[in-house]
């Protein structure tokens, strides 16, 4: 199926909402926009474009602005500071219109020509249809390597098998995105949440794009967090309605071996003629216990602070303006 076929795609879906988050791509925003209106004035139907500046300090919040001014179906909202890919995705999915989400990057990585092709799977009657960079144009060991194990992890932990988690071009049906939360770093596990209330996921091979102007955002300390957000949501899925399966299970296995060396302390005593105490036993169960306890003790914190949120409706952003909104 060539492109032009792909472009005609996904008529039967209306109104559109597509989020963008930004944050410092002043040279990207202009031709990225562009791109999109074209790609989207071929879908039947009414759209929206809803580009989220997470705190940017490039000139981005000014071009936004002017593009604002002309085309009154781009609707910005600007955060006071950055807070985040994740927050940025949830800010602009919150004050969404459409019966349909899709995100892109505000890289311009993502080919808007592609969007197509995602509703149209929609139409099969999935709930989520995410993007798959198949051909990435980045550093073979530097990125696309450490990206390949990440989403297999994620695939065997999470139960959702995709080759691409970290692609921001995905498509949601607006239903099942009404009773996520967003944290950290989230987003990308988005396909995950839905797949708990039974959505139905399919994947769309997608461009690709070497980024034009600027830095790269994505680093090491990012794959750090995304390791830690996946123990929490591996926790989240399997015990949050049932902590104590975790939380006693640990303390009754960590009793039970204290049990067990203290009988072999007291064997050795009696019948070997050890001693009582010994120093590496000790050290032994002081780093065992000290890294259980901040494990249970970061899990413990991520309940807390989600509680924390919805109780009150926290949002987990500061709205600085939002332009184009009724």
């Amino acid at each position: 199926m060539d492109r032009e076929d792909t472009e005609r795609e996904g008529m039967g879906l209306k109104n559109i909402s597509v989020v963008i988050p930004v944050f410092n791509e002043d040279q990207n925003i202009s031709p990225l926009y562009k791109e999109l209106k074209a790609a989207l004035e071929g879908i039947e139907g009414r759209y929206e474009v809803i580009c989220v500046d997470d705190g940017s300090d490039d000139g981005s919040s000014e071009v936004l602005q002017r593009l604002a001014q002309v085309d009154k179906r781009l609707r910005v909202i600007q955060f006071r500071k950055n807070f985040g890919q994740t927050a940025a995705i949830a800010a602009g999915v919150e004050h969404a219109q459409g019966e349909v989400i899709v995100t892109l990057d505000g890289d311009g990585q993502n080919d808007p020509r592609d969007i197509p092709r995602l509703l149209r799977r929609l139409e099969d009657g999935y709930d989520v249809v995410s993007g798959w960079r198949r051909e990435r144009k980045e550093p073979l060991f530097k990125r696309r390597f450490p990206s390949i194990l990440a989403n297999r992890l994620i695939s065997w932990l999470t139960g959702v098998r995709l080759h691409d988690y970290g692609c921001t071009l995905k498509a949601y049906r607006r239903d099942v995105l009404k009773d996520v939360r967003l944290y950290g770093e989230m987003h990308r596990f988005i396909p995950a949440y839905a797949s708990w209330v039974g959505a139905r996921i399919a994947e769309v091979e997608v461009t690709d794009r070497p980024r034009r102007y600027g830095r790269t955002k994505y680093g090491l300390s990012r794959t750090i967090s995304v390791i830690l957000d996946l123990i929490t949501i591996s926790f989240l899925q399997r015990y949050s309605t049932k902590p104590i399966h975790l939380f006693g299970g640990a303390g009754v296995s960590l009793l039970g071996l204290g049990v067990l060396v203290g009988l072999f302390v007291l064997y050795r005593r009696l019948f070997l003629g050890g001693v009582w105490m010994s120093p590496m036993i000790l050290l032994s169960f002081l780093f065992g216990i000290m890294g259980v306890l901040f494990v249970l003790m970061g899990l413990i914190a991520e309940i807390i602070i989600r509680t924390y949120h919805e109780s009150q409706g926290k949002p987990i952003y500061a709205v600085k303006s939002m332009i184009n909104f009724e």
